[in-house]
């Protein structure tokens, strides 16, 4: 799967809009779904970060203020943003 922004420079058999969300809670960007995987980046409450895709207890996305792309606890976002 790929941002649909990217359709224009990469290949995905699948393509997702980005859901704008604010971080409500201090949280751990990882690099893989799991929490004990590596930290990318902490988020700071108010930052934006864009969902692609929500896995049970995980939501994988951008962060743009990092320029980063990984996994978060689905339950640090407001997904209604």
């Amino acid at each position: 799967m790929a941002d649909v922004r990217l359709a224009e420079y990469v290949f995905a058999p699948h393509y997702a809009a980005p859901l704008p969300c604010v971080v409500t809670r201090a949280v751990t960007l990882h690099a893989e779904s799991s929490p004990t995987s590596e930290p990318l980046a902490e988020l700071t409450v108010g930052e934006s970060f864009e969902v692609l895709e929500v896995l049970r207890e995980v939501a994988w996305g951008v962060s743009p203020e990092h320029r980063l792309a990984g996994y978060v606890d689905r339950k640090a976002l407001d997904l209604a943003a």
